[in-house]
């Protein structure tokens, strides 16, 4: 069986479990479990809302809801003893959605590509403090140094960017970094302007470029396997004023958030004691942003990205990318005032409270003289406005050529018509490729979702 074929077979497997999921509880119940989950659901967002936008009671109550409502769903099915088909249904939906995203992930190897030359004098930055120590509980520096790299161990206040422009200097003749993201665009930047190779090494704690590279997180020494053994990718590179992202900046909600001091040491604790703030008091964000050239008012949180990422809920999971060289930069952007507004994204991308474009261009200004942004998770200000772009394949990647890639996270979705397609034996035309700027658009820029998504 080719590997083709079998990602066919597991699209058919969870397009059928994706139906039975559906046509058990009808079956079992009739109409009236689809108006269960529907306001189950609803509910749910509803106490998601309160929780994050209020504090006290209200807060309380939130927790409450969105616990209580899910299970008051659970205990309708009991009460009509109908729990077993409910619980049935439950386990065809998770096998669908597994099923779904395996059949979709893509093949990171590159086996049939020829191996890159070596590198001479390869120059490897390490951050011990990345990812809870990494670096040391892998043994990072041994293995880079067997391998013949020169390391560099960063300490705290030391400038990346004139740490990587004096390795060049010095005859570097390969970049790389273990650490985190917002490490790794400071020196891939430095790699991108001298056009040498750049290694990513992920010992960050979430490493999101490294994921959309097919790189495995959960052994980060893998990656040095490109050393010896590697191929090169051309990938964009996005910018923000002239910082350099290669996930995302973010603006508005989380933007504020990460500028909080104890943001780093209790990222959870921390977002929930200023989201109310920000989201309905006198400190809620009201961003001004230009999507190539067609304003978008109101928005509370922004998200631009270095290529679009798949389908997203909302800003806070925006899913993963299937291409870092379309050229493009991705927009999801939320404006949520109410209890209505967040049940309504319930409805995820088909919500009128989310935006998703992707684009050429993106302009980004408050009502103050500087714009605070989250660069990959660092905060930074910059100058209003703040105009956004992709550089094109900008930056050269090495990576190994045979790399089984990491699971997808638990928050991406299934793009179910891609699905379809390949259950079907069509292909998946949808997602392979974006759109030229300005015009693929999964809604209008005033954030309404008129139009069909990919």
């Amino acid at each position: 069986m080719t590997a083709r074929e079998g990602r066919a077979g597991r699209a058919r497997l969870a397009v059928l479990a994706l139906l039975g999921s559906v046509l058990v509880p009808l079956v079992a119940a009739g109409l009236r479990s689809v108006l269960w989950v529907l306001a189950g659901l609803a509910l749910a967002a509803v106490g998601v809302w309160w929780t994050l936008a209020h504090t006290g009671v209200l807060r309380a109550l939130g927790v409450a809801l969105s616990v209580s409502a899910p299970l008051a769903v659970l205990a309708l099915y009991g009460a009509f003893g109908l729990l077993g088909p409910a619980l049935l249904s439950l386990g065809l939906w998770m096998l669908a959605v597994t099923t779904a995203r395996t059949a979709l992930a893509p093949g990171h190897g590159d086996s049939g590509q020829p191996a890159a030359d070596p590198p001479h004098a390869a120059w490897i930055l390490m951050n011990p403090r990345s990812g809870g120590g990494k670096v040391d509980r892998f043994h990072l520096v041994e293995k880079a140094r067997a391998a013949g790299c020169r390391v560099v161990l960063l300490d705290r206040g030391q400038d990346v960017t004139a740490l990587a422009r004096r390795a060049v200097a010095e005859g570097a003749d390969l970049l790389g970094v273990a650490g985190g993201d917002g490490t790794q665009a400071l020196v891939a930047e430095v790699a991108a302007r001298h056009d040498l190779p750049f290694l990513v090494v992920p010992a960050g704690t979430r490493n999101h470029f490294a994921l959309d590279l097919g790189l495995d997180r959960d052994d980060p020494a893998t990656a040095l396997r490109a050393l010896a053994d590697g191929v090169e990718r051309r990938v964009d590179l996005g910018y923000a004023a002239d910082r350099v992202f290669v996930n995302n900046a973010s603006f508005g909600t989380y933007a504020s958030v990460v500028t909080e001091p104890s943001y780093r040491d209790a990222k959870a604790r921390t977002v929930l004691r200023t989201l109310p703030d920000l989201l309905t008091g006198e400190e809620a964000s009201g961003l001004r942003t230009r999507v190539d050239g067609t304003p978008v008012e109101g928005l509370q949180a922004l998200l631009v990205s270095n290529n679009p990422y798949g389908r997203a809920v909302d800003a806070a999971h925006p899913g993963r990318r299937e291409r870092l060289d379309s050229g493009l930069l991705g927009v999801v952007g939320v404006r949520v005032g109410s209890a209505a507004q967040a049940a309504d994204m319930v409805r995820g991308p088909h919500s009128r409270g989310l935006l998703r474009l992707s684009a050429g261009e993106v302009v980004v200004e408050t009502g103050a003289d500087t714009v605070p942004v989250g660069i990959d998770g660092e905060h930074v200000v910059l100058p209003s406005p703040v105009v956004c772009r992709s550089s094109p394949g900008a930056l050269r990647v090495r990576v190994p050529r045979r790399r089984p890639g990491a699971p997808r996270p638990s928050g991406a979705r299934a793009d179910w018509p891609r699905v379809v397609r390949l259950a079907l034996g069509l292909g998946e035309r949808g997602g392979a490729a974006p759109a030229p700027a300005s015009r693929h658009r999964e809604g209008a820029a005033t954030g309404r979702a008129d139009a069909p998504g990919p």
